[in-house]
């Protein structure tokens, strides 16, 4: 097998790549609005509780301290009164998980999606094929463009809920400190 082959084989290869990576990006969007969701209804429920839960803090009795909706972490515990530090942190980083992810691989799907039709679009250059070109180039564009605002969709959540998770477990911490 030549290099020739092996060239030839690969760019084959990675045009099999195009539509599984296209239907992902589309799945990631559709993920990206329920996320945006799903966060929009967990801060109003927040908002919703925090007055209780801030008083429950500044006077945290452990017997008396209940849980409050929109506050995973803070119910964990409560529910897990032995949960360790760690046990919390790795309930915070669940919480982060999917929104981490995504933010962090949409723009790799958009690259990859966006290199994908470089190659056609290079060889119908050199053909003279403008048409070629610039169908290629569409995909290519819209395809980063996409990976760019799936992951500005959940990279504001996951920074948000990031902070959420943090004083979730200060508090935890003064609530033991208090028992």
């Amino acid at each position: 097998m030549n290099i020739h082959s092996l060239e030839i084989t690969m760019a084959q290869t990675s045009e099999l790549l195009m539509t599984p990576v296209i239907i992902l990006i589309c799945s990631l969007v559709v993920y990206a609005i329920y996320a945006l969701g799903r966060f929009f209804s967990q801060y109003l429920v927040r908002k919703q509780n925090k007055l209780a839960y801030v008083r429950q803090i500044s006077q945290a009795d452990l017997p008396k301290v209940t849980t409050h909706n929109g506050y995973p972490i803070h119910n964990h515990f409560i529910n897990n009164p032995q949960a360790s530090e760690d046990e919390l942190e790795v309930v915070a980083l669940k919480q982060l998980e999917n929104l981490r992810i995504v933010t962090r691989i949409a723009p790799m799907l958009g690259l990859i999606a966006t290199m994908i039709p470089m190659g056609p679009a290079l060889q119908a250059l050199a053909d003279g094929n403008i048409q070629g070109i610039s169908e290629n180039l569409i995909i290519a564009f819209a395809a980063v463009i996409w990976g760019m605002v799936i992951s500005s969709l959940t990279f504001w959540p996951a920074s948000v809920k990031k902070r959420w998770c943090a004083v979730e477990l200060i508090n935890i911490r003064k609530i033991k400190g208090q028992a």
